[in-house]
């Protein structure tokens, strides 16, 4: 695949994980440099980052995945030489071995985003976290009229093509959603993957409700 490819990862509080997997992602074929974005975190956030290696923009507050993302996405579109971005969680739980198979598949398919599907069962994913996703999946895949097996995954390849005609709004974690309903509704194709995932109990910053009607909100909206 032609361009330059970077990774992006959204943070808040994720100095602990971080250092292990910028290692992990530099040490990947194919991928030209790493954008961390500090969600106001308090931490050392930051700083852990910069000591990876990684190019770090700050938010002096915590403002969201979302807003996390469009702060992301923006630098990213600084270079013109940039071709697609892949994003990240802080935790661990995306596996950078796995960051080939976007570039692979974006190659083979010509896909303007590559979703990385999750194994549900056999993987420690919570059972709620299961349900949730296959849901939200169905219901995602129905709104786009597209086919999508784990629409709520944060690990995945964003062509600059999408990020050039799209802005998402959302602050939280639904504008994840948010992106691919805009895409698809643009016409951008959507292909899947499959990554591994770890769960060994780590915290979520979700809260459970508001996340959900937030969802509800974006999958209602008319784009």
């Amino acid at each position: 695949m032609n361009g330059i490819i970077r990774v992006l990862i959204p943070a808040f509080n994720a100095a602990m994980t971080l250092p292990a997997l910028l290692q992990k992602v530099k040490e990947t074929a194919g991928i030209n440099g790493i954008i961390v974005i500090d969600d106001g975190s308090t931490d050392g956030t930051s700083e852990a980052a910069a000591r990876g290696g990684a190019s770090v923009r700050r938010h002096e507050r915590n403002m969201g995945k979302g807003a996390a993302l469009r702060t992301g996405f923006l630098a990213v579109l600084e270079d013109r030489n940039v071709s697609a971005v892949i994003t990240m969680d802080a935790d661990q739980q995306h596996d950078a071995v796995d960051l080939p198979k976007f570039l692979m598949k974006r190659s083979l398919t010509g896909a303007s985003i590559v979703v990385g599907v999750r194994q549900r069962f056999g993987s420690g994913m919570p059972v709620m976290r299961i349900l949730s996703n296959t849901l939200t999946s169905l219901m995602v895949s129905a709104r786009t009229g597209v086919p999508i097996a784990d629409s709520q995954c944060g690990y995945r390849l964003i062509g600059r093509e999408v990020l050039e005609s799209i802005q998402i709004e959302a602050d939280g974690y639904e504008a994840e959603t948010e992106m691919l309903i805009r895409a698809a509704g643009k016409g951008f194709s959507i292909a899947g993957v499959p990554v591994r995932t770890r769960y060994q109990g780590e915290n979520s910053h979700m809260t459970h409700w508001l996340t959900t009607k937030r969802f509800v909100q974006v999958l209602l909206k008319d784009y």
